[in-house]
């Protein structure tokens, strides 16, 4: 899973490979911003405070074939 994380302002951070290392790329507005090597590089950019993970949550199921619906038997 991707990890990604957002803050206020449009800025949204999510690792990335560069010249074959590991950076955090600092976007904001969709737009690139920098690539860091660190978190105290990240921090020049933006608050720290200000990120959230973003966490995807699974996709709920569909049915193929509708459920009957029943009543409670505490309703007879």
């Amino acid at each position: 899973m991707d990890r990604r994380w957002v803050g206020v302002d449009g800025f949204e951070v999510v690792p990335a490979v560069w010249g074959g290392r590991q950076v955090l790329r600092v976007r904001r507005n969709g737009r690139l911003v920098a690539d860091c090597f660190s978190v105290a590089e990240v921090a020049r950019h933006l608050d720290l405070a200000d990120l959230c993970e973003v966490i995807q949550l699974p996709v709920r199921r569909t049915w193929a074939d509708p459920v009957e619906a029943r009543g409670s038997s505490h309703h007879r």
